[in-house]
């Protein structure tokens, strides 16, 4: 049975790295070898062979029936109304709200729109104000909304958003139009049993945010009663990161299982005494069957508040599986309940196997379970022994998942085993149970127990951050390639193998080639350019033998979020970059410079070159900044750099636009070149042609201001001669960039177009000849474009 349901497990994994779903035909033929497996072989292996297929087909049968529900493209765009209900817990922003609607009529209209839609409601619309509807849970809407099919940026290493959104069933994405009274409340509350849990979780985040208001760490409160974590702020986040403790910042494994063992012992304990009367209960039913189906009950009913995330679901079906076992008198072993718990989630969630959650859940029990069950016994009383367990516990989890966590996310937090040591049983004993108490119960008692709850995560907080600051409190290196994760993965066990095992300590060699590793470069002479996705925005990575460039940051998506930390941050970490020799921001519209900060609080920039007032933030942050200038020339590594633009004189007339200030930059290796553009437009590239025009020529041209319609003039295109024009664009952004007549005139001059939007990043690589490639089509999968 643990055979098959691991199979299950993987042959669900595999379908969710294909780029197309398999026909009906292939999916049968499936289905005919794992029932020819099941009748032909025994063993292990056919049991494996036969999840396998099962759970490749399975997962694909979900998968196909979320697709099928769709946003016709003619229908982006337009304007509709959808009476709904609001069926998920909003966000409440600066800038509005955004929430889930479960559609049930598409008014005045004809076009099919998916059964659940994502909508945002902001406060402004371009210069138009609207008030903003204190939506909640349960209640049912009229909105007139424009929708938009499922589409995210899409990047090495970067967050899948569209596989996110397909997974919580929701097919469409837009925003609530300005409509007057068109936009109005129908009904207060819509019953179902998914809107009351809503509704309740609802609840119990105004009560504690009502009870700490304006307190630092009111969101970690919420994430740990109802497991929101999206009032948490980024900077507190990277320090849970940077100490190993963020799994302990939602509503984990352990929370579940000590609130659900408490109501157990609570319930037996009445039981036993039948509620100090005498009628005589454990006759009727044994105590210990009642505890078991009051800790699963409160295990449900605490999921159910934690928005049913892996780990608690993972935690609430092990408890199911135990509690079942105790009732049916069939007491199983722990790896049996393990492996059913595992097979559940994936049979109810196909697509949790993406989630580095999945594996950090499970990878956690399963290496308590290989290290400690056989080799340790029922700890006896006493507090050191309890205290050993629990020190022997955290060295197992802190060992076994070093290589899963290089793996999942190219860091490893050295400060972890301390950081846990405190956070563990303060956030688990203290933290937890006096915020879910303080949740409930009614004024003063719920602000009392809730403020304390908040000053022992501020004193948390303070120790977090003080081992953050180190140096060392985190080792990075990139992302390791399979061989090497198997091989120290190989080596942790051996460390962890029993007493007696020989020479357990060399198992720490596997190791050095996880730690040990560097990025990888091209060689001298050649360019790699990265053109990230990061949506209406312009952010490139040119890396020469030893060096590297980033040639502006991306855009600003809202005050927590940019292309810096959304995109480029995690590229950089994945690839095990920490420093950056030099960093270029165009000018000042903050599609370009909305990022930098974030870049350079996640790595070490040498040098910033930009064509920014002195006192901008971005150059008051940088170690060393020189204006952008024409004439301006290094050499790295056998690649020539030169600044085309802005001169000198630009910087003294005030009537220029930030776009006129574009630093242009060409890069030439050989006898290939490419030419960054920023966002100049016809003037400035009409002085190139007449200036500069033996310097233009170029393999690659990065679009002159995304495509728009003052630029890319015909006169510069032809003094370019560019093989292939790369445009760095947003998803039906509201400039409609690239202009329909521009991108025609690339083609109509024989020049080969690449577009963000639709191709993802582009990696570029100039050597003996220049290659291109789109991260949709290398990385391709079923859901792209779906």
């Amino acid at each position: 049975m643990r055979c098959a349901i691991l199979g299950f497990v993987g042959g669900a994994a595999l379908l969710q790295a294909l780029g197309a779903l398999p026909d009906d035909a292939v999916a049968l033929a499936c289905l005919a070898l794992a029932v020819l497996l099941l009748i032909a072989l025994r063993g292990p292996l056919r049991a494996a062979a036969a999840g396998a297929l099962l759970g490749f087909c399975w997962a694909a049968l979900v998968a196909s029936i979320a697709l099928k529900p769709q946003l016709a493209k003619d229908d982006e765009g337009r304007d509709v109304t959808l009476i709904g209900i609001i069926d998920s817990l909003p966000y409440r922003f600066d800038q509005g709200v955004r929430f889930n609607f479960a559609v049930e009529q598409v008014a005045g209209a004809t076009m099919t729109v998916p059964p659940r839609v994502s909508l945002a409601w902001y406060a402004g619309f371009r210069d138009t104000l609207q008030q903003v509807g204190a939506v909640q849970p349960g209640e049912r809407w009229q909105l007139t909304v424009r929708l938009q099919r499922p589409h995210g940026n899409a990047n090495p290493h970067g967050f899948d958003y569209e596989v996110w959104l397909l997974e919580q069933g929701v097919r469409a994405t837009g925003y609530v139009r300005p409509a007057g009274e068109s936009n109005r409340r129908i009904d207060s509350f819509v019953f179902s049993v998914g809107n009351l849990v809503e509704h309740c979780r609802a609840r119990l985040r105004e009560r504690i945010l009502r009870a700490l208001p304006g307190k630092q760490y009111a969101g970690v409160i919420v994430a740990l009663v109802v497991g929101d974590q999206r009032a948490i702020d980024q900077s507190d986040w990277a320090v849970f990161n940077r100490t190993g403790i963020s799994h302990l910042i939602s509503i984990s494994g352990l929370h579940i299982t000590m609130i659900a063992g408490l109501f157990a012992m609570l319930a037996s304990a009445l039981w036993r005494r039948s509620f100090f009367t005498g009628a005589q209960l454990p006759l009727l039913l044994p105590a210990q069957k009642v505890a078991a189906l009051a800790g699963a009950g409160t295990a449900l009913l605490y999921v159910l508040l934690a928005g049913f995330g892996v780990p608690a679901q993972r935690t609430l079906y092990m408890l199911t599986v135990v509690a079942v076992a105790l009732w049916s008198g069939r007491i199983t072993s722990v790896s049996h309940v393990l492996c059913a718990a595992l097979g559940v989630v994936v049979l109810l969630d196909p697509w949790a196997v993406l989630w580095p959650g999945f594996w950090l859940s499970f990878g956690a029990v399963a290496i308590i379970l290989y290290a400690t069950v056989g080799r340790i016994g029922v700890p006896t009383a006493g507090f050191w022994n309890m205290l050993r367990l629990g020190a022997h516990t955290q060295y197992v989890v802190t060992l076994g998942l070093v290589p899963l966590t290089m793996l999942l996310f190219a860091q490893v937090s050295i400060v972890s085993p301390l950081a846990n040591a405190v956070a563990i049983p303060l956030v688990s004993f203290v933290v937890t149970p006096l915020a879910l108490a303080g949740s409930m119960l009614p004024s003063p008692l719920a602000e009392i127990l809730l403020g304390s709850a908040h000053l022992a995560v501020e004193a948390l907080a303070w120790l977090l951050a003080w081992l953050a600051a180190g140096p060392l409190a985190v080792w990075s290196a990139p992302t390791p390639a399979p061989w090497v994760f198997c091989f120290a993965l190989a080596g942790t066990l051996w460390m962890l193998a029993p007493r007696g095992w020989p020479l357990r300590w060399t198992g720490a060699l596997a190791w050095l080639p996880l730690l040990a590793l560097q990025p990888s470069a091209p060689k001298p002479g050649d360019i790699a350019v990265t053109a990230f996705d990061v949506g209406q925005g312009m952010a490139l990575l040119i890396e020469t033998a030893g060096h590297r460039l980033l040639y502006d940051a991306g855009p600003l998506y809202s005050p927590e979020s940019n292309g810096g930390n959304r995109v480029i941050g995690p590229y950089l970490k994945a690839r095990g970059i920490d420093r950056l020799d030099g960093m270029i921001i165009t000018h000042s519209d903050a599609d370009h410079v909305g990022g930098a900060l974030a870049v350079m609080q996640a790595v070490r920039v040498g040098w910033l070159a930009s064509s920014l007032w002195e006192n901008h933030p971005v150059v008051r942050a940088a170690a060393s900044h020189t204006r952008c200038a024409a004439g301006q020339r290094w050499t790295w590594d056998g690649v020539q750099f030169e600044m085309l633009q802005p001169t000198v004189a630009s910087y003294e007339d005030p009537a220029l636009k930030p776009n006129a200030r574009g630093c242009t930059l060409r890069i030439s290796a050989g006898a290939h070149a490419l030419l960054l553009a920023a966002d100049i437009e016809a003037a400035q590239e009409a002085q190139l042609v007449h200036g500069a025009a033996d310097k233009l020529r170029a393999d690659v041209l990065l679009a002159p201001h995304h495509g728009s319609g003052t630029s890319s003039t015909p006169a510069f295109l032809q003094a370019v001669h560019p093989a292939l024009g790369i445009f760095q664009v947003g998803y039906r952004n509201r400039y409609h960039h690239p202009k329909p007549e521009v991108f025609e005139r690339y083609r109509e001059m024989g020049i080969g177009r690449m577009r963000t939007d639709d191709s993802g990043a582009i990696m570029l690589h100039f050597g003996a000849q220049v290659d291109a490639a789109a991260y949709r089509t290398e990385h391709r999968r079923y859901w792209y474009g779906r």
